[in-house]
């Protein structure tokens, strides 16, 4: 019998790796003018809390798509007219995040400031460490 180690962090960034070329296929863009914000992920007992970098983007310009398991993020940072040199980056970008947990995705909260897309997903109720009290009896 053969033992193999499992490594959960192993395997979500294999399935990060796998939406993101979906995602990637999906968008009708070429992948070279296609770009992946950078993100951050925690959690706490009730929630878990994405921030994107998003610097210098029109929120009209952001489109956020949460399921139960996945957030999905694309948009577009257009370029300024009269600006012939920058090395800010342009054009399309998108991002999809495997979540540690499920989320009630019909109550996610979206707030953007200071060029960072913070977002709040509540945790499904199965998903919430739940202490539950067991009587022992006696026989």
């Amino acid at each position: 019998m053969i033992l193999t180690r499992y490594s959960t962090d192993r395997d979500v960034q294999a399935l990060n790796r796998q939406v993101d070329r979906l995602l990637h296929e999906i968008l009708p863009v070429p992948a070279r003018s296609l770009y992946s914000p950078t993100v951050e992920v925690s959690e706490t007992e009730n929630s878990i809390e994405v921030k994107v970098e998003l610097p210098g983007i029109d929120v009209n310009n952001v489109e956020i798509q949460v399921t139960k398991e996945l957030v999905s993020i694309r948009g577009e940072r257009k370029r300024p007219e009269g600006t012939p040199v920058s090395e800010f980056r342009y054009g399309q970008f998108g991002r999809s995040i495997v979540l540690p947990a499920k989320v009630q995705n019909t109550a996610v909260t979206a707030d953007y400031r200071d060029g960072i897309l913070y977002l709040t997903l509540p945790k499904a109720e199965e998903e919430k460490n739940k202490v539950v009290k067991v009587q022992l009896t006696k026989e």
